[in-house]
């Protein structure tokens, strides 16, 4: 009877074994995480697997992220802003998250403990929209009137201040060299500043709609500049004062760009659908992820260049696979006239017309791109 006693033990001991060692599951790209209210935007740390969000409440949260099933976890949030916050952005040492919000202040806070290490109360006269570090003492604001502010952290107020737009700052970006600051604005134009020598420089003709966001491409000789009215305006590096080209994406606004590649950038759009463009030859390359009707805020990309992450109206941060398109060669310069379905470019992503519902009932445009610049573009690409 020992015997017997002890041999029907042992599947319940092998069970319990075979339990404690079973390995979490792994996912292609982390699962999303929600949110109790709309998230504004999103930022991924430069050297840790770590993601900060923050939304129409002044909240910041910060999580840090896996492709384990259920392997996210937040590690803090902050209520520190009055009103909904605008951006976030990771220092490059990784050490602190800045932030800017409609409640007119900046904040500073300590990336490990959530603490609030810096606070410029009133650094603008209206609400902030758009931020960008420049280096570990410099950043430069955009407020909802189109005043640009550059600061240094080693004084207590801003060294720099430019009024050439007429409506709100919607982007700003910035050269290798840390020395030309390029800031896109609702009143359809382009300003360009050399930071070194403070001073405005140029500002672009004006296009139709607002200039909603911009991303430096082709080894820094083309800048492309997203607009409200779903097209994509292409700027020589050399020649800001005019677009050398330009290219309809779609019918509704194109609120964010992110380049994935050094000719591959990905939109973010307010039909909810993250299209991968290729720019010169311009192309819609296909669909790399959605929030099904929900109208997208910002996508940013990860330090590695795998994933980017997404933010919305649905309240979630969804991340997507982009490591396919890092191989992805677009060189045929013909003109092309397309009408069809939107290509799917990750198992995530719903191709148009490749499943049912919303997306099911969606036809990507007809679209003609015009592509004026092919001499100069070819010299880019060889």
């Amino acid at each position: 009877c020992c015997i017997l006693g002890a041999n029907m033990a042992l599947p319940t001991d092998d069970s319990d074994i075979e339990e404690e060692t079973k390995e979490p599951r792994i996912r292609e790209t982390p699962e999303d995480i929600t949110f109790s209210a709309i998230v504004n935007t999103i930022a991924f740390h430069p050297a840790r697997d770590i993601i900060a969000a923050g939304d129409v409440d002044g909240d910041i949260y910060v999580f840090s992220y896996s492709c384990e099933e259920s392997g996210n976890q937040e590690l803090w949030s902050s209520g520190h802003h009055l009103k909904s916050c605008r951006k976030v952005a990771f220092t490059d040492n990784g050490e602190g998250l800045f932030t800017v919000s409609k409640d007119k202040s900046v904040h500073i806070l300590n990336v490990e403990s959530g603490k609030l290490t810096r606070r410029i109360p009133k650094a603008h006269s209206v609400a902030i929209n758009s931020l960008k570090l420049i280096d570990e003492n410099l950043f430069a604001t955009g407020d909802d009137d189109g005043l640009l502010k550059v600061w240094d952290l080693r004084k207590e107020t801003s060294f720099m201040e430019m009024k050439n737009h007429d409506d709100y700052i919607s982007d700003i970006t910035i050269d290798q060299n840390k020395k030309i600051l390029l800031t896109t604005s609702g009143d359809g134009t382009m300003c360009v500043f050399n930071i070194k020598r403070r001073r405005f420089d140029l500002q672009s003709e004006f296009q139709d709609g607002d200039l909603t966001s911009l991303a430096i491409m082709k080894r820094g000789g083309k800048v492309a500049c997203s607009s409200s009215e779903g097209m994509i305006y292409i700027f020589n590096w050399d020649g800001f004062g005019a677009t050398s080209d330009r290219f309809q994406v779609q019918r509704e606004s194109i609120d964010c760009v992110v380049p994935i590649t050094d000719n591959i950038l990905c939109t973010a759009s307010m039909d909810g659908v993250i299209r991968a463009v290729n720019i010169l030859p311009n192309r819609v390359i296909g669909s790399v992820g959605q929030h099904p009707g929900e109208s997208i805020e910002q996508i940013v990309k990860s330090r590695e260049g795998h994933f980017i992450a997404s933010c919305a109206h649905d309240e979630k941060v969804k991340f997507w696979d982009v490591s396919n398109l890092h191989t992805v060669i677009v060189d045929d310069y013909r003109k092309r006239k397309k009408c069809g379905k939107l290509e799917s470019l990750s198992k995530k992503a719903f191709g148009y017309g490749t499943g049912s519902g919303f997306f099911a009932d969606l036809a990507e445009e007809c679209v003609e791109g015009e592509e004026n610049s092919k001499s100069d573009d070819e010299t880019f690409d060889a």
